[in-house]
């Protein structure tokens, strides 16, 4: 396999690397999506660096350190070529137990910089293309964290900062300290809320935005049934918009986007993609979604909608078939959207 492909490219705001205009989101290959094919998910990997893709998002706490060594395998087995454009985006702070449950965030300068030491064993590199904490820690001023971070790029062991799910006065405390590449923040026609007051401070202070969660878990996708039922471990078993009418009324929406998609000649899911790509260049192209494809017919699909060009009246039907806060249930289950700065 080599690497022939070259995909259009945004940059991570005005201090961040250039990119490919999607990234791949590895989580599902590792957690909270149910059991996972290992040699389908480095083939996916493979895929999507064939295909010109070069930004590769993980989490240390993805299945307790095995998404980063998936990707270490990934990479070693891949072209030099393909293995020399790659960027990883890394975060960090979630702190699990034994059983898996989520015990809070720490954002402790010392601890910022263990999690990257064994972040960098795991992926068997000398640096972190993009470092970021998975959630604000309460506890920490966000000033503390970034500026740990800033000590890791001095250093030469990350190359740049990122940050994950903040609002906009943090987002902006964050930036008097140190430079900030991009925001990693879930926006999808179901999510729209960073609409109001994140994403204009974070086009003002230069910071891209890396947008997870475009199809919504899946629930965007076209894939899911009314009578979908979700293994052992997937997150969607829990989640609000998965749950009881709740799945219903969003699956209405899903079958007004499949109308317009239909007429498009597109599928839902390159529909969904291309209305978040589109957001980008209305404003310099800044905003790059993360597609969480674990299989290559998934990335294929995904990787269509670079192809697909909306026009204002298409735009306007997405749109009207998914208005902004028609979303049945929050995006995270209570407990969980606590954690969020960006909700506060």
């Amino acid at each position: 396999m080599t690497t022939t492909t070259a995909l259009p490219t945004r940059p991570l705001g005005t201090t961040g690397p250039r990119v490919s205009a999607l990234g791949l989101g590895c989580m599902g290959m590792s957690a909270l999506y149910g059991e996972a094919d290992r040699a389908e998910s480095i083939a996916t990997i493979h895929a999507a660096l064939d295909a010109g893709v070069t930004l590769l998002d993980t989490g240390d706490f993805y299945g307790m350190g095995h998404n980063e060594l998936l990707i270490n395998e990934a990479l070693r087995t891949a072209p030099a070529a393909a293995r020399e454009q790659a960027l990883t985006s890394v975060k960090f702070g979630a702190l699990r137990a034994v059983e898996g449950d989520f015990l809070g965030y720490d954002g402790r300068p010392d601890a910022v910089k263990n999690f990257a030491a064994y972040s960098l064993h795991r992926l068997g590199t000398d640096h972190i293309d993009i470092y970021r904490i998975a959630r604000v820690d309460p506890d920490v001023p966000i000033e503390e964290t970034v500026g740990a971070i800033a000590e890791l790029v001095e250093a030469g062991h990350v190359r740049h900062i990122g940050l994950s799910e903040v609002g906009a006065d943090t987002l902006r405390r964050a930036a008097a300290v140190a430079p900030i590449a991009d925001l990693q923040i879930e926006y999808s026609l179901l999510s729209r809320g960073i609409e109001d007051r994140i994403l204009p401070a974070a086009r003002e202070l230069g910071i891209g935005i890396t947008a997870y969660g475009v199809l919504s878990r899946g629930l965007i996708s076209g894939h899911v049934t009314r009578d979908q039922a979700f293994a052992p471990g997937d997150f969607r078993g829990m989640s609000p918009r998965f749950q009881g009418e709740n799945l219903g009324r969003n699956l209405d929406l899903v079958d007004r986007l499949r109308d317009v998609a239909a007429a498009k000649g597109v599928t839902v899911a390159q529909a969904a993609i291309a209305w978040v790509l589109a957001q980008g260049p209305r404003h310099g192209a800044d905003i790059v979604p993360l597609i969480g494809a674990r299989r290559r017919d998934r990335l294929a699909e995904a990787l269509g909608a670079l192809d697909v060009t909306l026009d204002t009246a298409e735009l306007a039907s997405i749109e009207a078939a998914v208005p902004a806060g028609a979303a049945a249930g929050a995006r995270y289950p209570e407990n969980q959207m606590a954690h969020l700065d960006s909700e506060q």
